[in-house]
């Protein structure tokens, strides 16, 4: 089937990861032809350096197993939509062109027409997903797909190989070769550490807990991506890193390729990611993670937040949901609000890291027995065609 997939950048990299993780997996995997239309298609070449030349002309062909990258702007002609979308799949409820809407209307039968929706845990997600919407003035109908984290939603991202890539990681000596290659040394028995965030996380507040740790605690190495992270870590502490701490050293890193910060994860004793596409990534890393949702008005990221959790701690000891669900909380609480909460609770997240690590493995395992997104979408899909 030919997919057109329609992306406005939002979050910065999340939107288009997502949307760029999900387009090279049907194309990949499932032998789609795949048009992403994305407003900053600048944004996906950090994604993919390799696809770097694709991404500046729309016109290029792609190497085999790529998606198109066109350039979604107000004034795209209809002609550019031609041949007809067999699929057409708008991202998070971005709105489409009138002209995209003309083409699907020129076609003899309508194409299967798919708002992906946002992430979320939340209960409603299942009576909603795959539900139809007729358009209000076309005779148009599009279907609501819920990503989830149960058979009766559509799924999440993962690659037929990404298990096996994650084994190979850890039977080749994966973190001593990724830590080589970011120039990094590392200490035995260091918790490795991996921090990505948003600007507005509590950041001062974290550091100030790695400043009280006790000598006896284990050495402690956090990597530090470029973007928000590094920009709030320079507002807090100064200079440009690398940072000690007492016994805690925080590094800045390279920006990552998107399977090259798989293995950033898969190295790590804890990840602290954000939004959509590095918080399912850490939840196929099967380590201990603390996530900070894509921050929304009303407070609806904290029901996301909640709904999540439920979920994910609901088969660990008692204890160790308790200290989880708190870290998690302080993590989504203003910065003024959680400093001497967030220093007492670091202590105790840190004594239940194996326990956690544990739990992790046997809950992307229950995941990994549910159809992925990719080829949930394609089997709804050819259903509809």
């Amino acid at each position: 089937m030919r997919w057109d997939i329609f992306c406005k950048v939002i979050d910065n990299f999340g939107d288009a990861g997502v949307c760029w993780r999900l387009a090279g997996q049907l194309a990949r995997e499932h032998g789609q032809r795949v048009r992403l239309w994305v407003d900053r298609p600048d944004v996906l070449l950090p994604l993919l350096p390799a696809g770097a030349d694709i991404c500046r002309n729309a016109a290029a062909d792609s190497p085999p197993g790529l998606p198109e990258i066109r350039h979604w702007r107000e004034d795209v002609p209809a002609q550019a939509f031609a041949p007809p979308a067999d699929v057409v799949l708008e991202a998070f409820a971005c709105a489409l062109p009138e002209a995209c809407l003309a083409a699907m209307l020129a076609r003899p039968r309508p194409p299967c027409w798919v708002n992906l929706e946002y992430l979320s845990a939340e209960a409603w997600v299942e009576a909603c997903h795959a539900l139809p919407s007729p358009h209000p003035r076309l005779p148009l109908a599009k279907h609501f797909f819920f990503p989830g984290f149960t058979a009766k939603t559509g799924g999440l991202l993962r690659e037929k190989t990404l298990f096996a890539r994650r084994a190979a990681f850890y039977a080749h000596a994966g973190q001593e070769k990724l830590l080589a290659a970011l120039g990094v040394e590392m200490r035995p028995k260091t918790l490795l550490v991996s921090l990505f965030c948003y600007a507005n996380a509590p950041l001062r507040a974290l550091f100030a807990a790695w400043r009280q740790e006790s000598a006896e605690s284990a050495p402690l190495l956090c990597l530090l991506p470029p973007g928000q992270p590094l920009a709030a870590t320079r507002k807090i502490l100064g200079g440009d890193g690398p940072w000690q701490l007492g016994a805690a050293r925080i590094v800045p890193i390279p920006f990552l390729p998107q399977d090259d910060y798989d293995t950033l994860l898969w190295a790590c004793d804890l990840n602290f990611v954000r939004g959509e596409d590095s918080f399912i990534r850490a939840q196929w890393a099967a380590k201990p993670f603390v996530w900070q949702p894509y921050p929304q008005e009303d407070a609806a990221h904290l029901k996301k937040l909640a709904a999540f959790q439920e979920r994910y701690t609901a088969s660990l000891d008692p204890r160790a949901r308790k200290i989880l669900e708190t870290f998690w909380q302080d993590w989504n609480q203003p910065e003024n609000a959680c400093d001497e909460r967030l220093a007492r609770h670091w202590q105790a997240l840190r004594q239940i890291l194996p326990g956690l690590e544990r739990h992790g493995e046997a809950w992307a395992q229950h995941l990994g027995a549910q159809e992925d997104l990719a080829t949930a979408l394609v089997r709804f899909c050819q259903s509809r065609v």
